[in-house]
């Protein structure tokens, strides 16, 4: 076998490698601005799950497609979530400092909005890339996802811990970690959810691509029934 073949397993796993810490870049400098993160993220995510359906011939183009695309709902998003995140930090640091003791209630409440916010989080990003809809039906969708597919979502979750654990076990891999870490999260969980979404793309189908254009991103539709058909066959 010639290793150095490009359709050679070696040469395709480090093209894939290359592609995702292409993609990690382009995340890391579209987020700078912060106010921009929801829009790269919802790219990134655009661009792994085409990397995970082998569709990532022009993953530059592809990139900035979705970034464009979706700048200013994933924006809209972007800030709701970040505003969520706020409200929940200002609760847990109410509690923290406060001299008086908060009942079991309030703090088991904050505790499961906050596991809420989280799950949603892993799937209303590739909802927004994959799907058109409008903000709140978005978030909805995403939460109702999380939900039905909780043991990928806990997964997706967990994944989120390798890059401390990483730098904890040595500082030597913090290279690696800021190579990879957003593009390799956002590759392992649409590997996950990749399934569940072409099972809503089947349902809803998109219209054909026009001459030239390499793909529909966008279906028009309301998911929530499809969700709940699926609620039962994931």
């Amino acid at each position: 076998m010639n290793f150095f073949n490009l359709e050679s397993p070696l040469m395709r796993a480090l093209s894939r490698v290359a592609d995702l810490m292409i993609l990690n870049f382009l995340t890391l400098v579209c987020s700078i601005p912060v106010i921009t993160a929801g829009a790269a993220l919802t790219a990134l995510h655009y661009s792994c799950l085409k990397m995970v359906r082998d569709e990532d011939s022009y993953l530059i183009k592809a990139y900035f497609k979705s970034f464009r695309e979706n700048f200013r709902q994933a924006t809209i998003i972007w800030v709701l979530l970040l505003l969520a995140v706020g409200a929940i930090a200002a609760d847990i640091a109410i509690m923290y400092y406060s001299v008086m003791e908060f009942p079991f209630i309030i703090r088991l409440a904050i505790l499961l909005v906050s596991l809420m916010i989280l799950c949603t989080s892993m799937y209303v990003f590739p909802m927004q890339a994959k799907f058109a809809n409008p903000v709140r039906r978005t978030i909805k969708n995403a939460f109702m996802t999380s939900m039905i597919q909780f043991p990928k979502t806990l997964l997706m979750v967990l994944l989120l811990f390798v890059a401390p654990v990483m730098i904890f076990l040595s500082d030597i891999l913090i290279p690696v970690v800021f190579l990879f870490f957003f593009s390799f999260h956002a590759y392992l969980s649409a590997l996950l959810y990749n399934k569940f979404f072409l099972k809503l793309e089947a349902q809803n189908p998109a219209p054909r691509p026009e001459p030239g254009e390499d793909d529909k991103r966008i279906f028009h539709d309301e998911l929530d029934p499809s969700l709940s058909d699926h609620n039962v066959s994931r």
